[in-house]
């Protein structure tokens, strides 16, 4: 350091004592007699490290007698406590791929250095030499894709475990839902380069929504329910015909015939989301609201809210009583929203969001982690007609497990936490959202001031059209007679 050499020239060697070493000229007898000893504990962790004798000629470090193998004493997969020596990867990254015989080995940018010493390996032990690439990494905003972070995510509790779903890992992945599809799809389009670039999460997830809207069978839940009461659902039910009934046949997929159908009933207590409901309506509002219609999916009528019958302390409402209008004179409804009968099955619903709130976190990424990253619905419900695929038994770790999408809520997946039992109709169901739909997009809830403004806003929009729809309608030669300006 500070010698004033050129170590593209020159390799800026320290004393010799350290490198190449005191013992770089030791006999091969005495080396391996130093091995064995190794081998069988004798020595304390950093004592003694097998070396490769390489180049210290070379202009590159990665050719300064790299380690072979070092002492740790840590448990062994399947030697237990009796194996202590450990290779590095350097050394025996190019030797298992010689061995797998893999055609090309392909690596980040930062291992461009690694590939001298990769075939200088392979040219020492006289093995096969797979074909070299290099290309930038898979960058993908709002995640981070360093070990250490990764470690320090899991250690310091920040997400579940390795497998959380909210992990770029693939068993975390493959447990929010994403197949080897999705992923397969999704590197294909993003390709390959050598050009640093940052992925835009969306674009992860777009595809997900196009693999899944092919393959995931419909379904109706509520993450927040309220129950609503149906006063006259007796009636309604006495005005129909034999042909008639409150079960519907619904179409697993609207685009695929070949998932087939389940049925669905609409009974005398039902369940909607808390977000399809509120206490004031506006006109920006097209949910439901006291003295307010909305249609029902799959029913052929509306639904009108006529009291909200409790609210709990902080003013979430959790009855209301409402009536079915089927008349032909009925209101045109702004909207239909979901609903699940009396006797949905409970679930927890976890909603995933972006790890970090910003796209690059920052060495102060500890500080930069998204606080709602993961929400719980632990009161969730969902429509009885998943009871078969949803059991426990057929949950799995290692696969991609049972995708579903909740109507107007976004595609998710069963998690391997449930416990659910279809025989018994009990046990835990857990989902984990994989993406939200492609058409939902985050509202601001706006206060009683902003929604004035933007009915003020709205109404001048709507004079001010009229205004000019009348102007056309005055013939030229009249403007200075009938004009109101004049």
């Amino acid at each position: 350091k500070n010698t004033g050499k050129d170590p593209d020239i020159e390799a800026p060697i320290p004393s010799p004592d350290v490198l190449p070493g005191r013992n770089r000229e030791t006999s091969v007898e005495r080396n391996l007699a130093l091995f064995e000893n190794m081998k069988r504990g004798m020595y304390e962790e950093g004592k003694y490290t097998l070396r490769l004798k390489m180049d210290f000629e070379s202009s590159n470090p990665n050719m300064y007698d790299l380690v072979a193998y070092r002492i740790k004493y840590t448990s062994h997969p399947h030697a237990g406590d009796g194996w202590c020596i450990y290779p590095s990867y350097d050394f025996t990254h190019g030797i298992c791929d010689s061995i797998e015989h893999i055609d090309y080995s392909i690596c980040t940018l930062e291992f461009e250095s690694r590939r001298e010493p990769y075939f200088w390996i392979l040219w020492a032990l006289d093995l096969y030499r797979p074909e070299v690439y290099e290309m930038s990494r898979l960058n993908i905003a709002y995640t981070v894709l360093s070990k250490r972070r990764l470690i320090k995510l899991v250690d310091n509790k920040y997400v579940r475990g390795w497998d959380d779903p909210r992990m770029p890992t693939v068993s975390g992945l493959r447990r929010r839902g994403y197949t080897a599809e999705i992923l397969n799809s999704f590197c294909n389009d993003v390709g390959a380069s050598r050009a640093m670039n940052l992925v835009e999460m969306e674009k992860l997830s777009q595809t997900a929504r196009m693999n899944l809207s092919k393959t995931s069978r419909r379904a109706m839940a509520a993450l927040e329910p309220i129950k609503v009461v149906i006063t006259n659902y007796e009636e309604e039910v006495a005005k129909l015909d034999d042909k008639q009934s409150m079960t519907f046949e619904v179409q697993n997929s609207p685009t695929d015939p070949s998932l087939g159908s389940h049925t669905v009933t609409l009974t005398d207590v039902i369940y909607i989301d808390a977000s399809d409901f509120r206490l004031e309506n506006s006109a920006s509002y097209y949910g439901l609201a006291p003295n307010k219609a909305v249609g029902l999916k799959c029913y052929g009528g509306n639904l009108v809210c006529d009291e909200v019958v409790s609210k709990t302390k902080d003013g979430k409402v959790q009855e209301l009583k409402c009536h079915l209008d089927s008349n032909e004179s009925r209101t045109v409804p702004d909207s239909y929203i979901t609903w699940v009968p009396k006797d949905g099955m409970p679930c927890e619903v976890r909603v995933y969001n972006h790890l970090f709130v910003v796209p690059e976190p920052s060495d102060r990424w500890e500080e930069e982690l998204n606080p709602n990253s993961e929400i719980i619905y632990s009161n969730a419900i969902v429509d009885p007609s998943v009871r078969a695929i949803v059991d426990a038994k057929n949950v799995n770790k290692w696969t991609s497990n049972t995708a579903l999408q909740f109507e107007r809520m976004g595609y998710v997946v069963v998690d391997t936490d449930t416990k659910y039992d279809s025989v018994k109709n009990e046990g835990l169901l857990v989902f984990n959202r994989t993406v939200s739909l492609k058409e939902e997009k985050e509202k601001k809830i706006l206060s009683a001031e902003e929604e004035a403004v933007a009915q003020k806003r709205a109404d001048k929009t709507k004079a001010d059209t009229a205004a000019k729809e009348a102007r056309m309608k005055i013939a030229p030669v009249d403007y200075f007679k009938l004009l109101p300006a004049y």
